[in-house]
This record gives C-alpha cells, structure tokens and sequence, in this order.
C-alpha cells in the first residue's frame, strides 16, 4: 500500500493553522498531517488574554476592514463579534474625542491641533497612493527614500507656506514651531505602532503604496482574536497538533524517500515530504545568522538576501489598572505631546521611552484599564522594566501633564493638582519571546514588495526536482500587499495549500 505524502507544517498560528484546515478538509484524506509548535498554545502572534476581568489582546487586536476580510467572515460566521459575556479590549475607548495634552499641563484646542492633524494624514494618504495636494507633490519632487524623510520635508513645506503665523500665547516655554514639531511627532509615533518600525526612516517609500487595506471598519472581536484560531484548529484530528515541539534544524534535499527531516531540541526528529515553515521573520532572520544554522543545506542566497533586507519590529502593548483612588471616568482618553528627550524644557522624571508613545486610553468606555502602545527600542525597554518601574513612571506622566500649567523647568516634583495612580500592568513581550523575536514586518529602506515575493517561493526552485516542494514558507512576511496583518497570514495559508494540493491534483475551493 502506498505510503501517504507527509505533510508537517512548523508554526500553529494563523498561516500554519489557516494551510492545516485547508489541506484537511480539501484532500479527502490525502495527507499525513502534523502541526508542530514551539510553544505550550495555539494561535502564535494572536492572544487573547484577560486582565481584571476584561478581555483583552496581547498580539493581534483589530479585524482591519470588515469588507472582504476573511478573518471577519469566519467571526461572523462563528458569532464571535459581539458573543463576549465579558468587557473587552474594543473600539469605543477611541470614539470619544480624546484630550491632546502638551508637556507642563496644557491642554490644546482644536485649531492648535486641526492643522497639524490634516497634514499628517494627507502626506501619508498621499504615500499610499490614495491622494496628492500641492505641497505633497514639491515634497515629492525632493525626492524620498523614507516615509520618515517624506514627512519631514512635507512638515517643512507646511511651515514654508505658514511664515506669517501670529505668535502663540499662552503654552509657557513652547513656541509655536515647537509645538507643532511636537504634535507632529506624536503622530509619528502612532504611526510608528502601525508599521512596526522603530524609526520612520527606516520605513521605504516607494513600497508604501503597494500596502492593501480593506474598506470599512476597524473593529476587535468580542469573544476575542483566540476564538478564530480555535475554530481553524476545530477540524482537525486528534494529534495533529503537537505543542512544545522546538524545531532544531531542517535538512532538506535529502537523497531518502522523505527528502526533509525535522529535528527539534529534545533530540527527536520527523520525515517529511513536504514541510511549511511559518515561523516569524523574526526567527528566520536569527536562523540564517546563527552559526549553526535553521536549515542544512543553507537557503539559497536570493532567499536569505530577502530575508536580510526585509524589516520585521516590535510594538508592545502596555495595559495598566487604575488606581481605586480616581473613578475611570475622571481620565479621559489622552493624546501626549512631549518635548524632545534632550529638550531642557523636559520634565526630567518624564523617561525617554514615555516621551514615545503617543496615547494612554481606556479599553472601553469608563474602563478601570487602560492601554498605551509602544515600538522599536522603548518597546524593548518595556520588557526590561519592573511593573515597579513602570507604574511609577506612568504615574509621573499623566500626574504631570493633567495638573495646572505650570511654567517652570520641572524636575523633582509633579506640580499642583492632578493626581493620577495605577496599581498594576499587564505587557506582551514579542521582542525577547524566543518563538517571535518581534511583532511584524515591513518593507525597510533597500528592500521592497519584490522581497515579499521572494519569501514565498518554495524550494527546491528546480520544478523538474523529483522532490518538488520541500520546503514551503507562509506567514504574514510572505504576503506582498497584506504584510503584518492577520489576515495577510490567513491569505499565505491558503495560498499554500492549495499550492501542495494542486500538485497533487486535489484542488480544494
């Protein structure tokens, strides 16, 4: 009796769980299938945890777009949008208009905002390709290698045509030219968060474009983001999923029957026909560096080479609980607007990685939790820190920047009046996490969509190979236009899968 091709898949996240469920309930028993997995759970860079009773998210967050996504179409399919029984990490924290709040407790209106605000959008609107204005064409006439370059010259061009600005009244120490630099800052960090690079400058230009987003809404999942990986693995047999499997090393083009052979730390190892890496970039990058070496043979140089040029960053996330002490309707939703870190003008309790983040909000409305967002190296400087440490600091910023205006250099004290406290937190940590090694990927200065492409070819490359499709790679770096997202993942699943099953002539819908 013929022995069945197998398959193993490394990685039960959403691409490697995502190709699973397909080759399963497409191939009509076809496969031997195996799902290894690093760590003790399921789901990868999506999961759903609780904090005080509340839902929330410690990778993965939002359904990007509600039209067309696949992920929204299986949480509706499985009722998982508005399901919960308990609070969840939601939207309507961010409805509310948030209080934008300078550094020294002044509170600032919208005309100061507005402008500021409307330029940062239209120059990234712009970068993305989706609409042009006069300035954003002389900026681009400059020429740009970076996003974080573009919107630099773009900021300059603004305040070119702005030369007559009356003179700004009544915000202490801050001009109006730092001020606005420092508005703008704040959206840059925000947007920081959304790319997963550290350092705009390091984000490419001309890629920028290529990036695909669903129309409609920006929603979470209320039985939250682990419910879908849950119905994904629901199809499987028992067993297929093997948890706290590390791999070692794959060999692959092997001179056997079953070209590729698994090995994992504890020492044992697995023949395969076919395997489907869907580890990070982040793991790959430290697997093609690594003295050792992930893969024996060595990939070949125009996949490692993509690799290498490839961003992949770390955004983490920070839930803190409020103090009994204030009623969670007392704090509003903030937007932080902070000196520069060398600034003389600083609080000089305010750290340098809180002078990065850009919003402290409450997961829901009149929530007792709150959460900010952070990226690059204050990301990793959150992992190193003590709950201690960063309560302590948290509560120095919002204590400090909701107090009366205070004119003064400050230095050991809060100031007069606000009073803020939290007693706990609660942080991913992606950076340090072994089986990650950061968040997602984007398209850094010197490479480019092309390198997406280039992840996603299979070895061997020779079709002609009496043992074609080694070795397969899924995995959000792998997807050209819907890169660092979950469903970009879903979407290299798929594509995966139906790459084995069409060589099989078992093509599924």
């Amino acid at each position: 009796m013929a022995k069945k091709p197998r398959i193993v898949i490394i990685g039960a996240g959403m691409a490697g769980l995502t190709a699973a469920n397909k080759l399963c309930t497409s191939s009509n028993d076809l496969f031997e299938l195996f799902v290894v997995e690093g760590g003790t759970r399921i789901g990868g860079r999506i999961n759903t945890s609780e904090f005080y009773g509340d839902r929330v998210e410690m990778g993965a967050t939002w359904i990007h777009g509600t039209k067309g996504s696949p992920v929204h179409q299986i949480a509706q399919q499985i009722n998982a949008l508005q399901g919960s029984d308990k609070p969840w990490e939601c939207m309507d924290g961010l409805l509310d208009e948030p209080k934008t709040i300078a550094e020294g407790g002044f509170e600032l209106n919208g005309s100061m905002i507005e402008p500021i605000s409307t330029l940062f959008k239209n120059l990234m609107h712009f970068a993305q390709g989706n609409e042009a204005s006069k300035w954003c064409s002389m900026s681009r006439r400059l020429g740009n290698k970076s996003i974080g370059s573009f919107l630099r010259k773009g900021l300059d061009v603004y305040w070119d045509s702005c030369k007559d600005h009356e003179e700004l009244k009544g915000y202490g120490k801050w001009s109006r030219e730092l001020l606005e630099e420092a508005i703008f800052a704040m959206y840059e960090n925000t947007q920081r968060t959304y790319t997963s690079a550290g350092d705009l400058f390091s984000l490419d230009y001309e890629a920028e474009s290529e990036y695909r987003m669903f129309p409609g809404e920006e929603i979470t999942i209320g039985n939250g983001y682990s419910s879908i990986i849950e119905y994904l693995a629901s199809v499987l047999p028992r067993d297929v999923i093997q948890l706290d499997r590390k791999v070692a090393k794959i060999e692959w083009d092997r001179c056997d029957s079953r070209p590729v052979k698994i090995h994992f730390l504890d020492g044992s190892f697995v023949l395969a026909d076919h395997v489907i890496v869907t580890v990070s970039l982040g793991v790959l990058k430290a697997g093609i560096c690594n003295d050792s070496g992930l893969f024996s043979p060595p990939l070949p140089s125009f996949k490692t080479d993509a690799i290498s040029r490839l961003g992949y960053g770390v955004v983490n996330k920070l839930f803190l609980r409020l103090n009994g002490n204030r009623k969670p309707e007392e704090l509003p939703s903030l937007q932080m607007v902070f000196h520069r870190s060398d600034s003389e003008l600083r609080h000089k309790k305010i750290p340098w990685w809180m002078r990065r983040t850009a919003t402290l909000s409450p997961i829901y409305n009149n929530a007792s939790v709150f959460l900010s967002w952070f990226a690059g190296k204050e990301a990793l400087e959150l992992e190193r820190l003590s709950n201690e440490e960063i309560i302590n600091a948290v509560t120095t910023t919002v204590s400090s920047l909701l107090s009366e205006p205070h004119n003064e250099i400050m230095s050991d004290s809060n100031s007069n009046g606000f009073e803020v406290s939290f007693v706990d937190v609660l942080k991913s940590k992606w950076g340090s996490d072994p089986l990650f090694l950061g968040s997602y990927s984007y398209v850094a200065v010197g490479s480019s969509g092309a390198d997406f492409d280039t992840m996603a070819e299979p070895l061997p490359t020779d079709v002609y190979h009496h043992h074609p499709l080694q070795i397969l790679f899924a995995g959000e770096a792998t997807h050209r236009t819907h890169y660092s997202t979950t469903h970009g993942a879903y979407f290299s699943g798929i594509r995966e899968a139906n790459r084995l099953l069409q060589h099989y002539h078992c093509v599924g819908v």
